[in-house]
């Protein structure tokens, strides 16, 4: 079966794009019927909370994901401390006793000396005792992958044929001095014990997962499949901006923008496939292929997100949204909802309309023998799906304007709007008494 992870680390709140690849991880298991995993890698104790951890599973439980199961990795450091042990055992893990300054040091003369920063591997030359008189004097290790300088080469899911030769890359830390395992090791082992087929995520770790590969190797074990997605930038192709880069699930949601807007444009970002609104999770995950994504960068445009949330107030019918239109704490009618449904970007529009409705607006137009006019022309007894019809035709004739002359006026005397719904079913919503009122203001 297939299975695959979402391992966020709990030190901030969800932004885009770690979403993208929790919801790319997602569908891509569901539509294989396979297994999604929740990995909290809580390894850094410093800044990880539980805070942070509770905001993640609450913001994608509100975008639809539904993990299988979850798994800790601070629960998980013994088994990282035996993986450890095996490398030492293989020779494929080593001590450095540089400090932070040192190590800083020799990246700058190498840099100085036009050569690349990685590092020397000058720990290996130290004999056994070196490294016993060095811990007799309080020197606390830092630990090495030692990496095999060869070509490393997999078929990437998204990319295609991969290749990248290690001899470019410095041994990578994998346990710091403090004891505190490091993501490139914890991650690898969690792989194996819990039987991950498919990894799929940003390709800023294509150099990390073919260290990976050898790790994976180096423990015993084959390399799950690997698929690197192109990161998002932002409408111009440029790299996201740090406003944009940052942009939580929460912002998105505060601003009032639904899951499936946000869930529809990033799972077809970056694919052959046209961008348009679902209805619902279903929907995606029947038309999701790991296949269609491509190399091209994948651009996020807040102004079609804005285009996908109005299109799925378009389609939701009351029912399935009624349940949010509760908390507007305004009595929202399925009779209202059909109404304006048409007219709003996000559910922060809900409230302008009702206030357009129901509310009091500041005055815009002021021709104030028209608004006479109008007022005097208004059916009088009958008030009903006619009335719109009825009362126009009577307001043409006593005043000799038609077409826009007419309506575009009008519609200002009595919603302060150029533009909005139908206004033969606005005039019933409003009623008899709010019209009089509107065309009253300042006679």
């Amino acid at each position: 079966m297939i299975k695959v992870r979402f391992a966020p680390s709990p030190t901030g709140y969800l932004h885009i794009g770690n979403f993208r690849t929790a919801l790319v991880n997602f569908l891509f298991a569901k539509s294989k019927n396979g297994h999604f995993m929740l990995r909290i890698d809580d390894t850094d104790d410093e800044r990880s909370s539980k805070e942070y951890e509770d905001a993640i599973k609450e913001d994608l439980t509100w975008m639809n994901i539904n993990w299988d199961s979850v798994e800790r990795q601070s629960s998980r450091l013994l088994c990282y401390n035996k993986a450890l042990e095996t490398l030492l055992e293989k020779k494929r893990a080593y001590p450095c006793f540089e400090t932070a300054e040192e190590l800083s040091l020799k990246r700058k003369s190498q840099l100085s000396s036009g050569k690349p920063p990685n590092y020397d591997r000058s720990a290996l030359k130290l004999s056994d005792s070196d490294i016993a008189d060095l811990k007799s004097k309080g020197k606390t290790p830092h630990y090495r992958f030692l990496l095999n300088h060869e070509d490393v080469n997999w078929n990437d899911l998204v990319k295609g044929k991969s290749k990248y030769n290690m001899s470019n890359l410095s041994d990578p830390v994998i346990f710091r001095e403090d004891g505190r395992v490091i993501y490139t090791l914890a991650s690898v082992v969690d792989d194996i014990q819990f039987g991950v087929t498919d990894i799929l995520r940003g390709e800023d770790h294509m150099t990390n997962s073919a260290a990976q590969i050898q790790l994976f190797e180096a423990l015993g074990s084959l390399s799950p499949k690997m698929g690197h997605l192109s990161l998002l930038t932002d409408n111009t192709g440029s790299g996201l901006s740090k406003r944009l880069g940052s942009l939580s699930l929460r912002d998105l949601r505060d601003q009032g923008f639904q899951p499936m807007a946000i869930s529809s444009l990033l799972a077809k970002i970056g694919t052959s496939d046209s961008i348009d609104i679902f209805k619902d999770m279903k929907q995606i995950v029947k038309s999701f292929d790991i296949s269609k994504f491509g190399n091209s960068k994948p651009k996020f445009d807040e102004t079609e997100l804005s285009a996908l949330n109005s299109k799925f107030f378009q389609l939701v019918d009351y029912t399935d949204i009624s349940h949010q239109l509760n908390l507007l704490d305004l009595k929202i009618t399925n009779e209202f909802w059909n109404l304006i449904r048409g007219n709003i970007n996000n559910l922060n529009d809900v409230k302008f309309w009702w206030n357009i409705v129901y509310g009091d607006i500041k005055e815009v137009s002021n021709d104030q023998d028209f608004k006479k006019l109008a007022l005097k022309t208004l059916p009088k007894d009958i008030f009903d799906k006619n009335t719109w019809s009825v009362w126009t035709n009577s307001l043409m004739k006593e005043s000799g304007k038609k077409g826009k002359e007419l309506f575009k006026p009008l519609r200002l005397c009595l919603t302060g709007q150029n533009n909005g719904p139908e206004m033969a079913n606005l005039v019933l919503m409003m009623g008899k008494d709010k019209i009089k009122e509107r065309l009253n203001n300042n006679n």
